[in-house]
C-alpha cells in the first residue's frame, strides 16, 4: 500500500494484472469509440438535461422481528446550466416500491400505504438539500487522462474504501461514468483504466438495462455482490451500472440487480 501515497506515477495499477482480455477488448474498443464521439454542447441559457431510472433494494425490520425486501425505482430528471455556478433544476418522483419477491413484503408495503413524495428542487452550483452537489459537482478536469495514472489517482481516491482497492476502484468509476457528466477523452480514459483491473470481465454480451442493450462489464466482490457498468460498444456510450446478487440474499435470488441506474443525456433550452 505504501507506493500509492507516493503519487499518480506509481502505484498498484499494471503489475498486479488486469481484466480478462476479452473485457480489455471491450473497454478499449468502447473507449477508442468515445473518444471521436462529440460530447453534447450546452450554449449559454441552455442546460444539459440527465434524465436516469434508478433502482435501489430495501429493507425493513419492523418491531415483531419481521423482515422485507423489495425494490424501489425512481425517476430522476437533472438539469444543469451551462454556467455551472447557476441555478440547477432536479425533479425527484419519489421512491415507488415496483418489485417484490414475496407475497408477505407485497402485502407489507400495501398495509403501510406508501405513496412516493415528488420533489422538485432548485439550487445554485447543485447544492440541494444545503450541500454540494456531491459526485455531480466534481471537477473532472483535475483527473488525469492517461490511463495508468488515472487508475492509480483512483485508487489513492478511495484508499481504505470498500472491501478491496479493485472492487472500490470500479465502483468509482461507475459511480462517476453514471452521472452523465463525464466528457469523452475522460469516459475514454475510464473504460481504459477499468481494463487495468485484476478481475473484471465480461458478465453478459447482451445485456439489458432499462430497455437498451449493451455489454456488462463486470467484477465480482467477495462473495454475495458483483459490481457492472453496461456499455453501448458501437458508441462508447455508457449505459448504466448496476449491482447484481451472485448468491441468494434473503428472499432475493442470485443473479437479482439489486441496485442499478441508467442515464441518458441531451440539451434543452428550458428548465422546469
Amino acid at each position: 500500500m505504501a507506493a500509492l501515497v507516493a503519487g499518480d506515477l506509481v502505484g498498484l495499477a499494471g503489475w498486479r494484472g488486469s481484466a480478462t482480455a476479452e473485457a480489455a477488448e471491450v473497454l478499449n474498443t468502447a473507449a477508442e469509440t468515445a473518444i471521436t464521439s462529440i460530447d453534447p454542447v450546452v450554449k449559454p441559457s441552455q442546460y444539459l438535461r440527465i434524465r436516469s431510472t434508478n433502482v435501489w433494494s430495501t429493507e425493513e425490520w419492523p418491531e415483531d422481528g419481521s423482515k422485507y425486501q423489495w425494490l424501489d425505482t425512481e425517476k430522476m430528471d437533472m438539469y444543469i446550466p451551462a454556467d455551472r455556478n447557476e441555478e440547477w433544476v432536479w425533479l425527484r418522483s419519489g421512491r415507488v416500491p415496483t418489485t417484490f419477491f414475496d407475497d408477505k413484503a407485497r402485502k407489507y408495503v400495501q398495509e403501510q400505504g406508501r405513496q412516493p413524495h415528488p420533489e422538485t428542487l432548485r439550487a445554485p452550483k447543485g447544492e440541494f438539500y444545503g450541500q454540494p452537489g456531491g459526485t455531480l459537482a466534481t471537477d473532472m478536469s483535475s483527473f488525469p487522462r492517461d490511463p495508468y495514472r488515472l487508475l492509480n489517482h483512483i485508487y489513492i481516491r478511495t484508499l481504505g474504501a470498500g472491501q478491496s482497492v479493485d472492487g472500490e476502484a470500479l465502483v468509482f468509476i461507475a459511480d462517476l461514468l453514471r452521472t452523465g457528466l463525464v466528457p469523452a477523452d475522460l469516459r475514454a480514459a475510464l473504460y481504459k483504466a477499468a481494463a487495468m483491473i485484476p478481475g473484471v470481465t465480461i458478465m453478459e454480451g447482451q445485456a439489458n438495462l432499462d430497455g437498451r442493450t449493451g455489454v456488462a462489464i463486470g467484477r465480482t466482490e467477495g462473495t454475495l455482490m458483483r459490481q457492472e457498468i453496461i456499455i453501448d460498444p458501437k458508441t462508447g456510450q455508457l449505459i448504466g451500472e448496476r449491482q447484481v446478487l451472485t448468491q441468494d440474499y434473503g428472499v432475493m435470488p442470485a443473479g437479482t440487480p439489486i441496485s442499478w441506474t441508467a442515464v441518458e443525456t441531451s440539451v434543452s433550452d428550458i428548465a422546469p
